[in-house]
């Protein structure tokens, strides 16, 4: 098994590197999303990518969606305030922290008192072996209820070594587009509201036949629908129920909804980053890849994996769970390297490496390129079966 340290590296922003037809598939983010100064001398980072943690932050602040109107709005408030009243109005943000004031902060501590990720068994059955196959997850059946991009990078994870996933997400949710290329890769995807109790039961028709059950959303959402851990590791005795969230299941933001930028700026990472690398402004700065989402995917993965090894050997049902804040204090934890060692590293990798990393799917929307796995194994080279395809291309069956 090899890992290039380069390719790893280039993994962790994958979605830059895609090109659909022939031309290059924007990240871009929205206009107002970013750092604003408070009235208090602080930061505020507003999250907007999603058209309602955009209505949520306008309708706080009163202003159209017009980035120096915001702007004149966010410098009324103190930080704190502004914080509580978005995440109030069910939007996404939060206070630029030190990571010394992240340490100190009731949430920081419940995260601090966490492992990295927790494998728990929470049922008992009887052993059961690997499908056979000629590849690690041949015959692994994956559901996949995650967003944005560290639960779909775990099952695009676990398709890469063999695994039959099956992407399940609502037609009434909102998405990005061009994440479902990125991380879409060897998934079926289908779309069920399970607001309707109809699809509900279509569900765990699916969770009868599945292995893994992956799920992205804030504690509890998932278990007023009677789709808690225990409830399907008793409909299905031996599946291995992979859980996300933000902010872990302790603490007093267990519910808080988070992404991977709002954690760097809530714990300190994104001031630490601006102390280490300037920017152009004083503002915080963000990690030049989304560390924390990739990691926490590949993570989630892992521990899926070795859920499924303990299944072989002594049964049972089992849960994996694991946060976004979990998995950036285990980075912040890893050290930094010396600041004499950045200098003179370019901003980007150089075209010949990322010709060597990519590879060409044919998908419905046209030919795609994208990153190949960052692992190679010698005897089960990891790689795609399925192209990436539009949210709902699929009807919900396993294939």
């Amino acid at each position: 098994m090899t890992v290039d340290l380069r390719q790893a590296t280039a993994a962790l922003r994958s979605g830059h590197y895609l090109q659909l037809a022939g031309t290059d598939v924007s990240s871009e983010r929205n206009t107002i999303m970013g750092f604003y100064p408070t009235r208090d001398g602080r930061w505020s980072y507003l999250h907007c990518n999603f058209p309602n943690h955009r209505a949520a932050a306008l309708s706080v602040l009163g202003v159209a969606e017009d980035r120096e109107a915001v702007a004149r709005a966010v410098a009324t408030w103190n930080a704190a305030d502004l914080e509580e009243a978005i995440i109030a109005a069910k939007g996404a943000g939060g206070m630029a922290r030190t990571q010394a004031e992240w340490a100190g902060h009731p949430q920081g501590a419940a995260v601090a008192a966490l492992p990295l990720m927790e494998i728990m068994r929470i049922g008992d059955s009887a052993p059961e072996p690997l499908p056979a196959g000629d590849r690690p997850l041949s015959g692994i059946r994956v559901l996949d209820l995650t967003r944005v991009l560290a639960g779909p990078t775990c099952a695009r994870t676990l398709a890469e070594h063999g695994a039959d996933v099956l992407r399940i997400t609502g037609a009434h949710l909102p998405s990005l587009g061009y994440q479902e290329l990125d991380t879409g890769h060897g998934k079926l995807s289908a779309e069920l509201d399970l607001r309707a109790r109809g699809n509900v039961d279509i569900l765990r028709g699916l969770v009868r036949k599945a292995d893994v059950f992956s799920q992205g959303y804030r504690p509890g959402t998932l278990a007023n629908r009677g789709l808690s851990p225990e409830e399907l590791a008793a409909i299905r005795p031996g599946l291995v129920y992979v859980s996300l969230c933000a902010f872990s299941h302790a603490g007093p933001w267990a519910s808080r909804r988070g992404f991977d930028t709002v954690v760097q700026t809530v714990s300190g990472m994104t001031i630490r980053q601006a102390e280490c690398i300037p920017g152009k402004s004083p503002a915080p700065q963000f990690y030049p890849v989304s560390a924390i989402d990739y990691c926490t995917g590949y993570l989630m993965a892992f521990g899926a994996m070795v859920a499924l090894a303990r299944r072989t050997r002594e049964g049972g049902s089992w849960l994996v769970r694991i946060s976004l804040a979990q998995v950036g204090k285990w980075i912040v934890d890893l050290g930094e390297v010396p600041p004499a060692a950045l200098k003179g590293i370019p901003a980007e990798f150089i075209a010949s490496e990322l010709e060597r990393w990519s590879t060409v799917s044919e998908t419905p929307s046209g030919r795609l390129r994208h990153l190949k796995p960052a692992v190679q194994l010698s005897e089960t080279p990891p790689y795609w079966a399925r192209p990436s395809v539009p949210l709902g291309y699929h009807r919900p069956v396993w294939p």
